[in-house]
């Protein structure tokens, strides 16, 4: 503890108690690193209030003596945005204490909860009232309620349903001079000006502190078939993608592709994991179809229909749907096992970029020979969401690379020209894992220059004195060498 923090220190212990506060190494230590161990800072303490009256007394205090604030939800996050830096003057933020679903509305298929409610609790919590939160992800068991806000989150379910954007109907924060803000009320019209609520989500804790929120809810899935089906491009792909938005409509699900070597890596890492198909295939395509309590009889014979019309079109050359829940889960394993699959073979680059969801297989074909033509033992491949252009982009470096050496030089050369790539193709360098202090100097290069200035208004305007998680997504002054 430095002297300059003592009184700090002291008035926050006194708000917030001994569970509510500390300093203790052995306590602190295990969240100053980020979970894919990239970034590491420290902190002067940990505070963990149990209110929304807790955290704005708290955040005056930091306002009063220019503490800055790093909010944290189950530090899952992938670019670094819950880290704090090396200063040690930051205090990290957790709201793993505010955990109470505060409200269900079964009729309405709504429901409210704070930010410290953990994805897989939301998970249970809506299926015991025959209900689901359409949003599910790897992480689920650490990620919170706040952090998917946060980094407004994506999933394997956003083709149907949208990404956290489209799920918060009402949302409560604390603001950097304390003020609580609530507007949990979720209304269908409301003209009174900006809808604010979208300020925050994918903020990524730069604007203020999320305490709670209103989030929608789905009927439960009667239900589900999944089919994994390989197909000879990325461009059959593609039209297999419209020919089952075509004919199953708003049973459609997910739509996933990955290449063979994507597969032949999870194969090699997972020792329980089987080839769905006897052959291998340039592509593969992993779709969900899914039916309520009024069509579930039926949706086997439509999603065959469906296959079989797909292989009448050309459009694919192999296929097997699932005949059991465990291989539905067995087939899905198969996906989310991809990165750490890819981890395994060696030192990797891995990005998160999107493009226009038409142009995905196109800059497929253009990225992946111009990565490892320009840095050859290169091997570059890109997986993912086909249905909203979010692509996977991993670069795993030639045999033999030293970890850490490779990602400070051709690693980061590599990132440097795969996102020149994105934003020359119109897309995004972070589609849906955030840009935190990862990618905070790459948005500052390449973000249109009037998209930043209004990002730095808005940044000056609700937190002038930056001490809401500084050096995340947009700092308040311009980087130099993008002016």
């Amino acid at each position: 503890m430095t002297s300059a923090l003592a009184p700090f220190l002291s008035q926050a212990a006194a708000l917030l108690g001994p569970r509510g506060l500390t300093c203790d190494a052995d306590l602190v230590t295990p969240w100053l690193t980020d979970w894919r161990g990239r970034f590491t800072g420290t902190a002067c303490a940990l505070a963990s209030p149990a209110t929304v009256d807790e955290v704005a007394a708290l955040v005056r205090l930091c306002a009063a003596h220019g503490v800055p604030i790093v909010p944290q939800g189950g530090n899952s996050g992938m670019s670094g945005g819950a880290t704090p830096d090396q200063s040690g003057r930051a205090i990290l933020l957790s709201l793993r204490r505010m955990t109470a679903v505060l409200a269900l509305d079964s009729a309405a298929r709504q429901v409210t909860c704070q930010a410290g409610v953990v994805l897989q609790t939301l998970h249970d919590t809506a299926a015991a009232q025959g209900l689901r939160f359409p949003l599910t992800l790897g992480g689920k068991g650490s990620a919170t309620v706040g952090g998917l806000i946060s980094t407004n989150a994506g999933g394997t379910q956003v083709l149907r349903h949208g990404s956290m954007r489209a799920l918060v109907l009402g949302l409560e924060a604390v603001l950097p001079d304390g003020t609580i803000w609530s507007a949990l009320t979720p209304l269908k019209k409301d003209n009174r000006g900006f809808d604010l609520k979208q300020l925050f989500i994918g903020s990524e804790g730069t604007l203020g502190i999320i305490t709670a929120a209103t989030l929608r809810l789905v009927p439960q899935v009667a239900d589900r078939i999944v089919i994994w089906a390989g197909v000879p491009t990325i461009h059959a792909a593609r039209a297999l993608l419209l020919h089952c938005e075509s004919v199953a409509g708003d049973a459609l699900e997910g739509f996933e592709v990955l290449p063979q070597s994507c597969l032949d890596a999870v194969l090699d890492h997972v020792p329980a994991a089987r080839a769905p198909l006897a052959a291998p295939h340039p592509w593969h395509a992993l779709i969900e179809v899914v039916a309520d309590s009024a069509s579930a009889a039926t949706l086997r014979d439509r999603a065959e229909a469906m296959i079989a019309s797909a292989f009448e079109a050309g459009l694919v050359t192999d296929a097997a749907l699932s005949a059991s829940e465990t291989q539905a889960e067995a087939f899905w394993l198969i996906r989310e096992s991809i990165a750490p699959a890819e981890r395994a073979k060696g030192t990797a680059m891995q990005h998160d970029i999107s493009v226009p969801v038409a142009a995905m297989p196109d800059f497929l074909d253009a990225a992946v020979p111009a990565v490892e033509a320009a840095f050859p033992g290169t091997h570059a491949a890109g997986f993912g969401h086909l249905g909203d252009g979010n692509i996977h982009f991993h670069c795993i470096a030639p045999a033999g690379s030293v970890r850490g050496e490779w990602e400070a030089g051709p690693g980061k050369a590599i990132s440097r020209m795969v996102h020149d790539m994105v934003t020359q193709w119109h897309g995004s360098i972070s589609a849906e894992h955030g840009i935190g202090q990862l990618k905070h100097d790459e948005l500052a290069r390449l973000g249109d220059p009037a998209a930043l200035a209004l990002h730095r208004a808005v940044k000056a305007a609700l937190d002038p004195n930056g001490i809401m998680n500084p050096g995340k997504l947009v700092s308040l002054a311009p980087n130099p060498a993008n002016a």
